[in-house]
């Protein structure tokens, strides 16, 4: 499998968990593999300054700092002119987040902690590699619960990607 042919599948996959996240319906509950989860409320950020104090905060998480070596070192949020994607620059530690009219869909929490596990993997592997996938299903355990993590690990398991 190619470099490239691993970060598709890897966004492909990440599209079906917020696809399922969208459409846990107010009971915030789905079904995967058999057992019935309810998953956590996802946050939606109106600004980048929003983005950047949630992303402190985040960093400044005991269970993250003690989990994550690199959660001492700051990041930057910025705005991106395009709307095609978010995107972390590992030499800046900068997270640039689209948030005009096109990139409005990158203004939620998983979207962030997408590109904050760029930030916290120390790993020396593909950018969405296994270490990588492993960032970020222990980030969302740490951040927004075990059963998110669970949907992350099952869906990214059954992709090919763990």
């Amino acid at each position: 499998m190619t470099r490239d042919a691993a970060r598709s599948r890897f966004y492909a996959t990440e599209r079906l968990v917020l696809d399922l996240v969208e459409r846990a319906g107010p009971a915030h509950t789905v079904q995967l593999a058999g057992t019935t989860l309810t998953l956590p409320v996802e946050a939606r950020f109106g600004s980048v300054e929003d983005i950047q104090e949630y992303a402190d905060r985040v960093l400044a998480l005991p269970s993250v700092r003690e989990h994550f070596p690199r959660a001492q070192i700051p990041i930057t949020v910025r705005r991106r002119r395009s709307g095609a994607a978010a995107h972390y620059s590992p030499g800046s530690a900068e997270i640039a987040v689209p948030d005009d009219r096109d990139g409005r869909w990158a203004l939620r929490e998983l979207v962030v902690l997408h590109e904050l596990a760029h930030h916290l993997d120390d790993g020396d592997g593909p950018a969405h590699g296994r270490a990588y996938a492993n960032t970020l299903i222990d980030l969302v355990g740490l951040v927004l619960g075990p059963e998110l993590a669970l949907v992350y690990r099952v869906l990214l398991g059954d992709a090919g990607l763990l």
